[in-house]
């Protein structure tokens, strides 16, 4: 490149930022990455090594240092020694290099099947407890506060609230919701959330899903984190309190059968009474119905049935009670029918929503008998073992319509 009299000469950016300004030699500026060595997950090369290397390598640190200050003295030289940014050199480097490649691949690994550091870090905690009333058939769900939250809103923020799922078998019948608090990352709620209806197979099968979300009012609400806790972990009559990290969104279980998606609980009672020669069936109240409304809610009624049925008399309906998904009927039914006879029938529940000028929504149903299983079949059961004694029972409501019944 010719240079003209009188202009000054030109340095190129690449020359520029290869020189350094300060007086002294010419040396190539240090990169960003001589400063803050990227070390796995932060931490230094002897992190990964045992104690014998960790202390050669100290030791090894500590002579060179010691021989590069002593050549400094000797040569009257006073500029900065240049940091020990070289690596190490023989087994020990050799070992350290090998536990820091064997470190990053388990990090890799553990970061390919979990989650990211982002989202394990900052979705916050959650505090609760659970409380299994087995007299009772209450599952209280004590939510107690949450910590550190996400930030979901735009002023860095969130409105958070808690909802709770019993899974398998989600559906809005079984979801409890605490109330919104806003503008907080560390909401406390304080607030006892109780299911009903709960049986010992439940507490068996069942798992607790508890959501934290933040509630927006003119689009979706958005999920922030979840935990979920089986309830095979609690033990009857004894509180039992968590603390644990929100997660992300678990995946959802879609080999689960749709037709076992749950309506809410229904309360039966069953006696055979010896000296009618009948059996008693108690339709006593439900819980945590599915809304069949606008509104939010049903108005429900119950019909049984006696199968099989070749009269076509065995039909007995409940009052309707409006707006409400959990309702008290406290009626009976007798149906008569010899005591031996009970081995070959089947007692078919069902809940309707009533409507006014269209036709009744199925709720749910359930089916008591021989051919049962479960809860239901050893409610059975314990009727024909225990005459003149009346047994009450919770039973799922499912979306499976027994029998194929029409209103």
């Amino acid at each position: 490149m010719t240079q003209r009299k009188g202009e000054k000469p030109t340095i190129s950016i690449q020359e520029h930022m290869a020189i350094d300004v300060c007086p002294g030699p010419i040396q190539p500026i240090k990169q960003i990455s001589d400063y803050f060595p990227r070390y796995p997950r932060g931490l230094p090369p002897t992190a990964h090594l045992g104690p014998p290397l960790r202390a050669a390598l100290s030791s090894s640190a500590t002579s060179t240092t010691a021989a590069s200050s002593s050549s400094s003295t000797a040569d009257g030289s006073h500029e900065d020694a240049p940091p020990l940014d070289r690596p190490a050199v023989g087994p020990v480097a050799a070992a350290g290099a090998s536990g820091c490649s064997t470190g990053s691949r388990k990090d890799e690994e553990t970061d390919a099947e979990g989650y990211d550091s982002d989202d394990s870090t900052t979705l916050g905690t959650l505090e609760f407890s659970l409380l299994y009333d087995q007299e009772n058939n209450a599952l209280h769900c004590t939510i107690n506060k949450a910590k550190g939250l996400k930030p979901m809103d735009h002023n860095g923020l969130s409105d958070p609230y808690v909802k709770l799922h019993l899974l398998p078998g989600a559906s809005k019948a079984n979801k409890l919701r605490t109330k919104t608090l806003h503008n907080t990352l560390n909401p406390v709620w304080s607030e006892t959330l109780t299911y009903y209806g709960i049986t010992d197979e439940d507490m068996v099968r069942k798992t607790l899903r508890i959501s934290v979300c933040d509630e927006d009012k003119f689009r979706h609400n958005e999920f922030i984190g979840e935990t979920r806790i089986p309830l095979k972990k609690l033990k009857p009559n004894q509180l039992k309190n968590f603390n644990n990290c929100l997660e992300k969104q678990l995946p959802v279980n879609k080999s689960e059968d749709k037709s076992l998606e749950e309506r809410g609980r229904i309360m039966i009672s069953l006696k055979y009474n010896t000296q009618k020669s009948c059996l008693v069936v108690g339709i006593i109240r439900c819980a945590h119905l599915a809304a069949m409304d606008a509104n939010g809610f049903s108005d429900p009624y119950v019909k049984t049935y006696l199968k099989p049925d070749e009269n076509k008399k065995s039909k007995h309906k409940t009052a309707v009670k409006k707006k409400t998904l959990n309702p008290e009927f406290n009626e009976e039914f007798c149906y008569d029918i010899k005591y031996a006879d009970l081995t070959k029938k089947t007692l078919e529940v069902t809940v309707w929503d009533y409507d006014i000028g269209k036709s009744n929504d199925f709720i749910g149903g359930v089916s008591l008998g021989i051919n049962a299983n479960g809860e239901r079949l050893k409610h059975w059961f314990d009727c024909l073992k225990n005459k003149d004694k009346k047994i009450e029972r919770w039973h799922t409501l499912t979306n499976e319509l027994p029998g194929a019944l029409n209103d």
